[in-house]
């Protein structure tokens, strides 16, 4: 066999879906065997959080309030780890790239950008997997939070649903804060601790209001932190916003739009670089 016809079957061999796997793979091997080589991370990252949790516990229990607002501060403590991966791991990381040089390799390789981005997606659930798995075990031991789960499946399904909602919510602002340039460094500020508050992660979203609380259902993972205290706090129910299967129903068309959104979004940053022939430079 001649070296062209070499190269050709080389090529064949990882085209198609196995291109677009093994694309994925590599991506988000980083960032998982990332965590095992910087254990004190890990440490610092569930440290931290606990602090923010203890805080609200202690304002619930000075008040009085029912036990079960203990658990869904532990919960939303939880839940946070996600956010944060989102938004620093996911929203900025096209801008990072662009200025660490990585993001011309990127869009010159053979694999589509949509592999790139799921395969950060996938280590980003990994690493925030096991930051909001530590919070929440050591907050329910510490706090003594009682769950009383009305349905595993249930509850599996609206936590599957609210993730991929809200890191195809991550996919998409990827392509969206590359455009912003040096301003993405704000957006990423600015989207953090209003979102905080709107998605109701230390309080029952419906004491927002019921307009502002449907303002909120916006950011996925609103719906799936109400949803899930419902699920997992049974006789609580009555704090709930909307019924589990409209918040189950609304988060997988949240999921279909954001996943849709990025692919479009995705393709129009690489049209964007060919047609001006550089990879959208700082732009103030």
């Amino acid at each position: 066999m001649s070296a062209p016809d070499a190269i050709d079957s080389d090529v064949r061999k990882v085209s198609g879906w196995r291109l677009f796997v093994r694309c994925v793979m590599g991506r988000s091997y980083p960032r998982v065997i990332g965590v095992q080589r910087q254990k004190s991370g890990l440490v610092f990252d569930v440290v931290l959080p606990m602090l923010g949790i203890s805080a609200y516990v202690f304002v619930y229990r000075a008040i009085g309030a029912p036990d079960a607002f203990v658990g869904f501060v532990v919960l939303g403590g939880a839940m946070s780890s996600f956010w944060l991966n989102v938004l620093w791991s996911m929203s900025n990381q096209f801008f990072w790239e662009r200025e660490s040089g990585m993001l011309a390799l990127y869009i010159m390789a053979p694999c589509p950008m949509a592999a790139i981005l799921l395969g950060m997606a996938i280590g980003g659930i990994v690493v925030a997997g096991l930051r909001a798995a530590a919070i929440l075990a050591i907050g329910s031991l510490l706090f003594h939070v009682h769950y009383e789960v009305a349905s595993a499946p249930m509850l599996a399904l609206v936590f599957i649903l609210g993730i991929t909602a809200l890191y195809g919510m991550g996919m998409m602002f990827a392509s969206v804060f590359l455009m912003f340039g040096r301003g993405a460094w704000h957006l990423v500020g600015l989207c953090q601790e209003p979102v905080s508050l709107l998605s109701g992660m230390y309080f029952p979203m419906r004491t927002l209001g019921f307009w502002t609380a449907a303002f909120a259902s916006l950011i996925p993972l609103s719906l799936a932190l109400d949803a899930m205290r419902q699920l997992a706090f049974a006789a609580d129910a009555a704090v709930a916003f909307l019924s589990v299967r409209v918040e189950a129903a609304c988060l997988l068309v949240l999921t279909v739009t954001f996943v849709v959104g990025a692919r479009l979004m995705l393709t129009y940053v690489e049209r964007l670089a060919i047609v001006e022939g550089r990879l959208l430079e700082s732009r103030g």
